[in-house]
Protein backbone atom coordinates (compact mmCIF):
# COMPACT_ATOMS: atom_id res chain seq x y z
CA UNK A 1 0.00 0.00 0.00
CA UNK A 2 2.72 2.45 -0.89
CA UNK A 3 1.66 5.17 -2.81
CA UNK A 4 4.09 6.70 -5.66
CA UNK A 5 5.10 10.10 -3.99
CA UNK A 6 5.07 13.07 -5.85
CA UNK A 7 7.68 15.80 -5.65
CA UNK A 8 7.28 18.20 -2.85
CA UNK A 9 7.01 21.21 -5.49
CA UNK A 10 4.11 19.99 -6.83
CA UNK A 11 2.00 22.43 -5.00
CA UNK A 12 -1.16 22.36 -6.96
CA UNK A 13 -4.08 22.50 -4.47
CA UNK A 14 -6.88 20.14 -3.60
CA UNK A 15 -10.62 21.54 -4.63
CA UNK A 16 -13.58 20.68 -5.15
CA UNK A 17 -13.78 21.45 -8.83
CA UNK A 18 -10.00 19.75 -9.35
CA UNK A 19 -11.41 16.74 -7.77
CA UNK A 20 -13.86 16.16 -9.44
CA UNK A 21 -12.26 17.16 -13.23
CA UNK A 22 -10.25 14.40 -11.92
CA UNK A 23 -10.19 10.81 -12.10
CA UNK A 24 -11.60 10.44 -8.57
CA UNK A 25 -14.62 11.82 -10.35
CA UNK A 26 -15.15 7.82 -11.28
CA UNK A 27 -16.27 7.24 -7.95
CA UNK A 28 -19.12 9.07 -7.72
CA UNK A 29 -21.53 6.10 -7.95
CA UNK A 30 -19.64 4.44 -5.41
CA UNK A 31 -19.69 7.20 -2.53
CA UNK A 32 -22.52 7.89 -0.74
CA UNK A 33 -22.22 11.86 -0.19
CA UNK A 34 -20.09 13.43 -2.64
CA UNK A 35 -19.94 16.66 -1.47
CA UNK A 36 -19.02 14.97 1.66
CA UNK A 37 -16.09 13.11 0.50
CA UNK A 38 -15.14 16.00 -1.88
CA UNK A 39 -15.07 18.24 1.48
CA UNK A 40 -13.01 15.52 3.15
CA UNK A 41 -10.39 15.10 0.58
CA UNK A 42 -9.50 19.04 0.88
CA UNK A 43 -8.97 18.90 4.59
CA UNK A 44 -6.15 17.93 6.62
CA UNK A 45 -5.17 14.35 7.65
CA UNK A 46 -5.33 14.22 11.48
CA UNK A 47 -2.18 12.76 13.33
CA UNK A 48 -2.21 9.36 14.74
CA UNK A 49 0.12 7.89 17.18
CA UNK A 50 -0.26 4.44 19.27
CA UNK A 51 1.71 3.99 22.38
CA UNK A 52 4.57 1.27 22.11
CA UNK A 53 3.50 -1.08 24.11
CA UNK A 54 7.03 -2.33 25.72
CA UNK A 55 7.95 1.06 26.80
CA UNK A 56 4.32 3.10 28.43
CA UNK A 57 0.84 2.32 28.60
CA UNK A 58 -1.35 4.54 26.01
CA UNK A 59 -3.19 5.97 28.80
CA UNK A 60 0.26 6.81 30.26
CA UNK A 61 1.25 8.30 26.85
CA UNK A 62 -2.43 10.75 27.30
CA UNK A 63 -1.46 11.63 30.65
CA UNK A 64 2.13 12.59 28.98
CA UNK A 65 0.87 14.30 25.96
CA UNK A 66 -1.68 16.40 27.73
CA UNK A 67 0.82 17.85 30.70
CA UNK A 68 2.60 18.99 27.39
CA UNK A 69 -0.79 21.19 26.23
CA UNK A 70 -2.23 18.78 23.39
CA UNK A 71 -5.35 17.35 23.45
CA UNK A 72 -5.14 13.60 22.53
CA UNK A 73 -8.39 11.76 21.97
CA UNK A 74 -8.83 8.09 21.57
CA UNK A 75 -9.49 6.79 18.38
CA UNK A 76 -12.47 4.03 17.78
CA UNK A 77 -11.50 0.29 17.53
CA UNK A 78 -7.91 1.51 17.87
CA UNK A 79 -7.40 1.13 21.81
CA UNK A 80 -3.71 1.53 21.46
CA UNK A 81 -3.61 4.68 19.49
CA UNK A 82 -4.95 8.30 19.94
CA UNK A 83 -5.61 11.33 17.54
CA UNK A 84 -3.98 14.75 17.89
CA UNK A 85 -4.48 17.61 15.40
CA UNK A 86 -2.89 17.76 11.67
CA UNK A 87 -1.12 20.44 12.28
CA UNK A 88 1.20 18.44 15.04
CA UNK A 89 4.34 16.69 13.50
CA UNK A 90 4.52 13.54 16.03
CA UNK A 91 8.52 13.61 14.57
CA UNK A 92 9.54 16.40 16.57
CA UNK A 93 8.36 15.64 19.64
CA UNK A 94 10.57 13.56 22.46
CA UNK A 95 8.39 11.14 23.13
CA UNK A 96 8.77 10.31 19.36
CA UNK A 97 12.32 10.42 18.64
CA UNK A 98 12.96 7.61 21.82
CA UNK A 99 10.16 5.50 20.71
CA UNK A 100 7.34 5.87 23.47
CA UNK A 101 4.95 6.25 20.41
CA UNK A 102 5.00 5.79 16.63
CA UNK A 103 2.75 7.81 14.12
CA UNK A 104 0.77 5.97 11.71
CA UNK A 105 -2.40 7.03 9.94
CA UNK A 106 -5.40 5.91 11.51
CA UNK A 107 -6.54 3.55 8.97
CA UNK A 108 -3.57 2.11 8.14
CA UNK A 109 -3.50 0.41 11.36
CA UNK A 110 -6.26 -1.25 11.38
CA UNK A 111 -4.78 -4.18 9.06
CA UNK A 112 -2.96 -5.27 12.44
CA UNK A 113 -5.48 -5.26 13.92
CA UNK A 114 -8.14 -7.43 11.95
CA UNK A 115 -5.15 -10.16 11.33
CA UNK A 116 -5.98 -12.00 14.71
CA UNK A 117 -2.65 -12.48 15.90
CA UNK A 118 -1.48 -14.08 18.74
CA UNK A 119 1.92 -15.12 20.13
CA UNK A 120 3.54 -18.30 19.27
CA UNK A 121 2.55 -17.62 15.23
CA UNK A 122 4.96 -17.60 12.71
CA UNK A 123 4.21 -13.92 10.18
CA UNK A 124 5.19 -13.08 7.04
CA UNK A 125 5.23 -8.96 5.88
CA UNK A 126 5.65 -8.56 2.45
CA UNK A 127 5.54 -5.52 1.56
CA UNK A 128 6.92 -4.25 5.42
CA UNK A 129 8.64 -0.76 4.73
CA UNK A 130 8.02 2.09 6.37
CA UNK A 131 7.68 -0.74 9.23
CA UNK A 132 4.54 0.64 11.19
CA UNK A 133 2.13 -2.22 11.00
CA UNK A 134 5.38 -4.48 11.29
CA UNK A 135 5.85 -3.37 14.59
CA UNK A 136 2.43 -3.22 15.38
CA UNK A 137 2.67 -7.22 14.36
CA UNK A 138 6.18 -7.62 16.46
CA UNK A 139 4.05 -6.47 19.67
CA UNK A 140 0.41 -7.96 19.01
CA UNK A 141 3.28 -11.73 19.03
CA UNK A 142 5.07 -10.29 22.47
CA UNK A 143 7.74 -9.15 21.13
CA UNK A 144 9.02 -12.54 20.48
CA UNK A 145 9.16 -15.64 17.96
CA UNK A 146 9.17 -15.06 14.60
CA UNK A 147 8.43 -12.45 12.22
CA UNK A 148 9.95 -11.83 8.64
CA UNK A 149 9.59 -7.91 7.42
CA UNK A 150 10.66 -7.88 3.88
CA UNK A 151 10.47 -5.85 1.29
CA UNK A 152 11.70 -5.35 -2.62
CA UNK A 153 14.05 -2.38 -1.53
CA UNK A 154 17.02 -2.34 0.67
CA UNK A 155 16.36 1.72 0.56
CA UNK A 156 13.22 0.85 2.65
CA UNK A 157 14.95 -2.02 4.45
CA UNK A 158 17.20 0.44 6.13
CA UNK A 159 14.54 2.88 7.43
CA UNK A 160 12.09 0.09 8.24
CA UNK A 161 15.20 -1.06 10.12
CA UNK A 162 15.49 2.13 12.21
CA UNK A 163 11.96 2.19 13.08
CA UNK A 164 12.02 -1.25 14.32
CA UNK A 165 15.35 -0.05 16.34
CA UNK A 166 13.84 2.95 17.74
CA UNK A 167 10.89 1.02 19.18
CA UNK A 168 13.01 -1.92 20.22
CA UNK A 169 11.71 -4.86 18.31
CA UNK A 170 13.42 -8.21 18.82
CA UNK A 171 11.37 -10.61 16.85
CA UNK A 172 11.84 -9.42 13.43
CA UNK A 173 14.31 -10.41 10.80
CA UNK A 174 14.16 -7.93 7.75
CA UNK A 175 15.06 -9.59 4.02
CA UNK A 176 15.24 -7.69 0.82
CA UNK A 177 13.15 -9.89 -1.63
CA UNK A 178 10.77 -9.98 -4.22
CA UNK A 179 7.97 -11.51 -2.11
CA UNK A 180 6.16 -12.55 -5.32
CA UNK A 181 8.76 -15.10 -5.88
CA UNK A 182 9.33 -15.76 -1.64
CA UNK A 183 11.10 -19.10 -2.05
CA UNK A 184 9.59 -22.67 -0.78
CA UNK A 185 12.85 -23.07 1.41
CA UNK A 186 11.20 -19.86 3.56
CA UNK A 187 8.75 -22.42 4.95
CA UNK A 188 4.89 -21.32 5.58
CA UNK A 189 3.27 -18.79 7.56
CA UNK A 190 0.61 -18.95 9.74
CA UNK A 191 0.11 -15.13 9.04
CA UNK A 192 0.57 -13.42 6.23
CA UNK A 193 0.36 -9.35 5.33
CA UNK A 194 0.29 -7.91 1.57
CA UNK A 195 0.21 -4.34 1.83
CA UNK A 196 0.28 -4.05 -1.78
CA UNK A 197 2.04 -0.85 -4.13
CA UNK A 198 -0.89 0.42 -4.71
CA UNK A 199 -1.67 3.91 -6.67
CA UNK A 200 -2.01 5.53 -3.48
CA UNK A 201 -5.44 7.24 -3.92
CA UNK A 202 -6.72 7.27 -0.60
CA UNK A 203 -3.41 9.03 0.60
CA UNK A 204 -4.61 12.35 -1.02
CA UNK A 205 -5.47 14.67 2.03
CA UNK A 206 -1.48 13.78 3.35
CA UNK A 207 -0.47 14.91 0.06
CA UNK A 208 -2.63 16.94 -2.02
CA UNK A 209 -0.29 17.04 -5.08
CA UNK A 210 -1.09 13.38 -5.50
CA UNK A 211 -3.82 14.54 -7.40
CA UNK A 212 -1.79 15.67 -10.12
CA UNK A 213 -0.41 13.10 -11.28
CA UNK A 214 -3.46 10.73 -10.67
CA UNK A 215 -4.72 9.30 -13.62
CA UNK A 216 -6.83 6.30 -14.55
CA UNK A 217 -4.23 3.85 -16.22
CA UNK A 218 -1.61 3.49 -13.22
CA UNK A 219 -4.49 0.84 -11.82
CA UNK A 220 -4.02 -1.27 -14.46
CA UNK A 221 -0.49 -1.50 -14.28
CA UNK A 222 -0.31 -1.86 -10.62
CA UNK A 223 -2.96 -5.43 -11.16
CA UNK A 224 -0.34 -7.85 -11.89
CA UNK A 225 2.24 -6.86 -9.33
CA UNK A 226 -0.69 -6.91 -6.82
CA UNK A 227 -2.09 -10.94 -8.12
CA UNK A 228 1.59 -11.91 -7.75
CA UNK A 229 1.98 -11.17 -4.32
CA UNK A 230 -1.49 -12.27 -3.19
CA UNK A 231 -0.91 -15.59 -5.12
CA UNK A 232 2.28 -16.18 -3.39
CA UNK A 233 1.10 -15.19 -0.10
CA UNK A 234 -1.76 -18.05 -0.71
CA UNK A 235 0.83 -20.79 -1.70
CA UNK A 236 3.09 -19.79 1.22
CA UNK A 237 0.39 -19.90 3.87
CA UNK A 238 -0.50 -22.58 6.11
CA UNK A 239 -3.44 -24.50 5.83
CA UNK A 240 -5.64 -22.67 7.84
CA UNK A 241 -4.04 -19.76 8.51
CA UNK A 242 -5.00 -16.23 7.18
CA UNK A 243 -4.01 -13.55 4.74
CA UNK A 244 -4.74 -10.08 4.58
CA UNK A 245 -4.88 -7.77 1.82
CA UNK A 246 -4.39 -4.19 2.37
CA UNK A 247 -4.53 -1.07 -0.68
CA UNK A 248 -4.50 2.51 0.59
CA UNK A 249 -6.24 3.69 -2.97
CA UNK A 250 -10.03 3.79 -4.20
CA UNK A 251 -9.62 1.75 -7.31
CA UNK A 252 -11.49 -1.50 -7.57
CA UNK A 253 -8.80 -2.83 -10.01
CA UNK A 254 -6.55 -2.73 -6.81
CA UNK A 255 -8.92 -3.90 -4.85
CA UNK A 256 -12.37 -5.89 -5.04
CA UNK A 257 -10.75 -7.22 -8.80
CA UNK A 258 -7.82 -8.49 -7.56
CA UNK A 259 -9.00 -10.37 -4.99
CA UNK A 260 -11.58 -11.37 -6.98
CA UNK A 261 -9.29 -13.18 -9.80
CA UNK A 262 -6.95 -14.36 -6.84
CA UNK A 263 -10.70 -16.82 -5.26
CA UNK A 264 -11.26 -17.67 -8.73
CA UNK A 265 -7.82 -19.05 -9.70
CA UNK A 266 -7.71 -20.86 -6.03
CA UNK A 267 -11.29 -22.44 -5.86
CA UNK A 268 -12.08 -23.96 -2.59
CA UNK A 269 -8.33 -23.66 -1.27
CA UNK A 270 -9.15 -20.11 0.27
CA UNK A 271 -12.49 -17.92 0.95
CA UNK A 272 -13.13 -14.10 1.85
CA UNK A 273 -13.98 -13.28 5.19
CA UNK A 274 -16.58 -11.12 6.82
CA UNK A 275 -15.35 -8.39 8.52
CA UNK A 276 -16.86 -6.02 11.64
CA UNK A 277 -15.02 -2.74 13.57
CA UNK A 278 -18.06 -1.86 15.13
CA UNK A 279 -16.96 1.81 16.38
CA UNK A 280 -16.05 2.64 12.85
CA UNK A 281 -18.46 3.23 9.38
CA UNK A 282 -17.45 1.10 6.82
CA UNK A 283 -18.73 0.01 3.26
CA UNK A 284 -18.85 -3.40 1.91
CA UNK A 285 -16.73 -4.27 -1.23
CA UNK A 286 -18.23 -3.93 -4.57
CA UNK A 287 -19.56 -6.54 -6.03
CA UNK A 288 -19.71 -5.25 -9.47
CA UNK A 289 -17.62 -2.63 -11.26
CA UNK A 290 -17.90 -1.19 -14.82
CA UNK A 291 -20.32 -4.52 -16.22
CA UNK A 292 -18.35 -7.11 -14.45
CA UNK A 293 -20.23 -9.20 -11.75
CA UNK A 294 -18.29 -10.35 -8.95
CA UNK A 295 -18.48 -13.11 -6.22
CA UNK A 296 -21.20 -11.98 -3.57
CA UNK A 297 -18.16 -13.14 -1.35
CA UNK A 298 -16.75 -9.67 -2.23
CA UNK A 299 -18.84 -7.81 -0.15
CA UNK A 300 -16.87 -8.96 2.91
CA UNK A 301 -14.27 -6.58 2.42
CA UNK A 302 -14.38 -3.41 3.65
CA UNK A 303 -14.02 0.17 2.39
CA UNK A 304 -13.30 3.10 4.40
CA UNK A 305 -13.93 6.55 3.09
CA UNK A 306 -12.51 9.70 4.33
CA UNK A 307 -15.71 11.57 4.84
CA UNK A 308 -16.93 8.72 7.03
CA UNK A 309 -14.30 8.80 10.11
CA UNK A 310 -12.22 11.71 9.11
CA UNK A 311 -9.36 9.37 7.99
CA UNK A 312 -7.83 8.53 4.55
CA UNK A 313 -8.77 6.17 2.09
CA UNK A 314 -8.49 2.50 2.62
CA UNK A 315 -9.43 -1.09 1.22
CA UNK A 316 -9.13 -4.56 3.47
CA UNK A 317 -9.70 -8.08 2.53
CA UNK A 318 -9.15 -10.85 4.78
CA UNK A 319 -8.47 -14.56 3.15
CA UNK A 320 -8.50 -18.02 5.12
CA UNK A 321 -6.74 -20.86 3.58
CA UNK A 322 -8.66 -24.31 3.83
CA UNK A 323 -7.79 -26.07 6.80
CA UNK A 324 -7.87 -29.89 5.20
CA UNK A 325 -4.56 -29.90 2.97
CA UNK A 326 -1.36 -31.37 3.41
CA UNK A 327 1.36 -29.53 5.81
CA UNK A 328 4.09 -28.71 3.83
CA UNK A 329 7.47 -30.33 6.09
CA UNK A 330 9.00 -27.06 7.59
CA UNK A 331 12.20 -26.38 6.70
CA UNK A 332 14.69 -26.20 9.48
CA UNK A 333 15.37 -22.51 10.42
CA UNK A 334 18.70 -21.39 10.10
CA UNK A 335 19.42 -20.64 14.11
CA UNK A 336 21.80 -17.81 14.51
CA UNK A 337 24.66 -18.76 16.52
CA UNK A 338 26.27 -16.92 19.26
CA UNK A 339 29.34 -16.50 16.66
CA UNK A 340 31.16 -14.84 19.15
CA UNK A 341 32.97 -16.56 21.55
CA UNK A 342 33.15 -13.54 23.83
CA UNK A 343 29.99 -12.64 24.30
CA UNK A 344 28.64 -13.80 27.44
CA UNK A 345 32.08 -11.44 28.53
CA UNK A 346 30.39 -8.99 26.95
CA UNK A 347 26.78 -9.24 28.45
CA UNK A 348 28.95 -9.84 31.74
CA UNK A 349 30.31 -6.76 31.93
CA UNK A 350 27.00 -4.72 30.66
CA UNK A 351 25.53 -5.91 33.38
CA UNK A 352 27.65 -5.54 35.76
CA UNK A 353 28.58 -1.97 35.00
CA UNK A 354 24.90 -0.90 34.71
CA UNK A 355 23.83 -2.87 37.81
CA UNK A 356 21.24 -5.21 36.08
CA UNK A 357 20.62 -8.35 38.12
CA UNK A 358 21.63 -11.77 37.72
CA UNK A 359 19.93 -13.62 34.86
CA UNK A 360 19.13 -10.99 33.45
CA UNK A 361 20.21 -12.12 29.58
CA UNK A 362 18.78 -15.51 30.02
CA UNK A 363 15.30 -14.60 27.89
CA UNK A 364 17.34 -13.52 24.70
CA UNK A 365 19.08 -15.02 22.18
CA UNK A 366 22.65 -12.84 21.45
CA UNK A 367 25.16 -12.95 18.36
CA UNK A 368 27.65 -11.19 15.77
CA UNK A 369 26.23 -10.37 12.86
CA UNK A 370 28.37 -7.89 11.67
CA UNK A 371 32.05 -6.74 12.92
CA UNK A 372 30.79 -3.84 15.13
CA UNK A 373 28.84 -5.48 17.42
CA UNK A 374 26.23 -7.82 18.76
CA UNK A 375 22.42 -8.37 17.94
CA UNK A 376 19.69 -8.96 20.47
CA UNK A 377 17.03 -11.23 19.62
CA UNK A 378 13.85 -13.00 21.37
CA UNK A 379 15.18 -16.33 22.71
CA UNK A 380 12.49 -17.86 20.22
CA UNK A 381 13.74 -16.22 16.97
CA UNK A 382 13.80 -18.11 14.46
CA UNK A 383 14.50 -16.99 10.65
CA UNK A 384 14.50 -19.43 8.04
CA UNK A 385 18.04 -20.02 5.94
CA UNK A 386 16.15 -18.50 2.44
CA UNK A 387 15.52 -15.43 1.81
CA UNK A 388 19.05 -13.97 3.32
CA UNK A 389 18.86 -11.81 6.17
CA UNK A 390 19.71 -8.15 5.94
CA UNK A 391 19.21 -8.37 10.00
CA UNK A 392 17.75 -10.46 12.93
CA UNK A 393 16.96 -8.66 16.02
CA UNK A 394 18.14 -5.18 17.59
CA UNK A 395 22.02 -4.14 17.24
CA UNK A 396 21.86 -3.35 20.97
CA UNK A 397 26.25 -3.30 21.68
CA UNK A 398 29.02 -1.60 19.70
CA UNK A 399 31.91 -3.40 20.68
CA UNK A 400 34.47 -2.29 17.81
CA UNK A 401 35.05 1.09 19.71
CA UNK A 402 37.13 1.43 22.81
CA UNK A 403 35.75 1.77 25.23
CA UNK A 404 32.37 -0.75 23.72
CA UNK A 405 29.18 1.17 23.73
CA UNK A 406 25.49 0.45 23.87
CA UNK A 407 23.14 1.55 20.92
CA UNK A 408 20.77 3.48 21.49
CA UNK A 409 17.84 0.90 21.05
CA UNK A 410 20.24 -1.04 23.34
CA UNK A 411 20.22 1.35 25.74
CA UNK A 412 16.37 1.87 25.55
CA UNK A 413 16.21 -1.60 26.04
CA UNK A 414 18.23 -2.17 29.04
CA UNK A 415 18.50 0.82 30.70
CA UNK A 416 15.13 1.31 32.19
CA UNK A 417 16.42 -2.21 34.67
CA UNK A 418 19.78 -0.46 35.10
CA UNK A 419 20.69 0.72 38.61
CA UNK A 420 24.16 2.42 38.28
CA UNK A 421 25.31 4.65 35.66
CA UNK A 422 21.91 6.16 35.58
CA UNK A 423 21.06 10.34 35.19
CA UNK A 424 17.25 11.78 34.91
CA UNK A 425 17.55 14.73 32.85
CA UNK A 426 15.45 17.97 33.09
CA UNK A 427 13.41 19.43 30.66
CA UNK A 428 15.85 21.80 29.24
CA UNK A 429 19.03 18.97 29.29
CA UNK A 430 16.44 16.41 27.56
CA UNK A 431 16.09 18.74 24.53
CA UNK A 432 19.65 19.45 24.19
CA UNK A 433 20.83 15.34 24.82
CA UNK A 434 18.10 15.10 21.76
CA UNK A 435 19.40 18.09 19.46
CA UNK A 436 23.14 16.38 20.20
CA UNK A 437 24.31 19.07 22.04
CA UNK A 438 27.04 19.18 25.08
CA UNK A 439 25.37 20.70 28.30
CA UNK A 440 26.22 20.96 31.88
CA UNK A 441 24.93 18.28 34.89
CA UNK A 442 23.32 19.89 37.86
CA UNK A 443 26.15 19.53 40.94
CA UNK A 444 23.38 16.69 42.76
CA UNK A 445 24.05 14.61 39.10
CA UNK A 446 27.51 14.94 38.90
CA UNK A 447 27.85 14.04 42.60
CA UNK A 448 25.81 10.87 41.91
CA UNK A 449 27.50 9.26 39.43
CA UNK A 450 31.00 8.65 38.19
CA UNK A 451 32.53 9.53 34.98
CA UNK A 452 31.87 7.68 32.03
CA UNK A 453 29.15 6.65 29.92
CA UNK A 454 25.50 7.09 31.39
CA UNK A 455 21.84 6.07 30.77
CA UNK A 456 19.79 9.22 30.31
CA UNK A 457 16.72 9.32 31.39
CA UNK A 458 13.57 11.94 31.29
CA UNK A 459 10.25 11.09 33.57
CA UNK A 460 11.60 7.88 34.26
CA UNK A 461 11.65 6.85 30.26
CA UNK A 462 14.88 6.06 28.78
CA UNK A 463 16.34 8.91 26.28
CA UNK A 464 19.62 7.00 25.06
CA UNK A 465 23.34 7.14 25.94
CA UNK A 466 25.59 10.20 27.03
CA UNK A 467 29.21 10.63 27.90
CA UNK A 468 29.80 12.62 30.94
CA UNK A 469 33.09 13.60 31.26
CA UNK A 470 35.48 14.25 33.67
CA UNK A 471 35.64 17.90 33.31
CA UNK A 472 31.84 17.73 34.11
CA UNK A 473 30.32 17.99 31.16
CA UNK A 474 27.52 15.73 29.35
CA UNK A 475 28.16 14.79 25.47
CA UNK A 476 25.22 13.52 24.09
CA UNK A 477 25.57 10.10 21.87
CA UNK A 478 22.10 10.47 20.49
CA UNK A 479 22.13 9.23 16.96
CA UNK A 480 21.92 12.03 14.23
CA UNK A 481 19.38 10.04 12.57
CA UNK A 482 16.72 10.21 15.09
CA UNK A 483 17.18 13.59 16.07
CA UNK A 484 14.21 14.68 14.75
CA UNK A 485 13.25 16.79 17.40
CA UNK A 486 15.43 19.11 15.83
CA UNK A 487 14.66 19.25 12.06
CA UNK A 488 11.71 16.94 10.99
CA UNK A 489 10.72 16.68 7.37
CA UNK A 490 7.55 17.90 6.95
CA UNK A 491 5.51 14.79 6.91
CA UNK A 492 8.15 12.64 7.37
CA UNK A 493 6.37 11.02 10.85
CA UNK A 494 2.86 10.21 9.54
CA UNK A 495 3.19 7.34 7.64
CA UNK A 496 1.04 4.86 5.87
CA UNK A 497 3.21 1.39 6.43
Amino acid sequence: MRPNRPRRSETTPCTPTSIGASPLGRYRDLVDDWDAFVAALCCPLPTCIWANPTRISVNGLSELLTAQGLDPQPVSDLPNALRLAPTLKAGRHWWYCVGLAHAQEEVSQLPVALMDLTPGQKVLDMCAAPGGKTAQIAFALGNRGTLIANDISFARIKALQGNLDRLGVLNVTTTCFDAANWPTTGGQFDRILVDAPCSGEGTLRRNPSLLQRLHRSPSTPLGPRQRALLRKAVQRCRPGGRILYSTCTFAPEENELVVADILAEFPGVIRSLPLSLPSLATTPGITEWEGRKLAPELAHCLRFWPHHNDTGGFFIAVLEKDSSPDVEPEPQPELASMGDADAAEWLEGLGAKYGLRAGYWDGYRVNRQTRRGLHLMAADHAPPALPRAEGSGLFFHRTNVRPPKPTTGGAMLFGRDASRFRIELNEAQRDAYLRRENFDPTPAQRAATPPGQVIVTHLGHVLGVALLHRSGLIESLFPTRWSGCTAAPEDAHQEHG
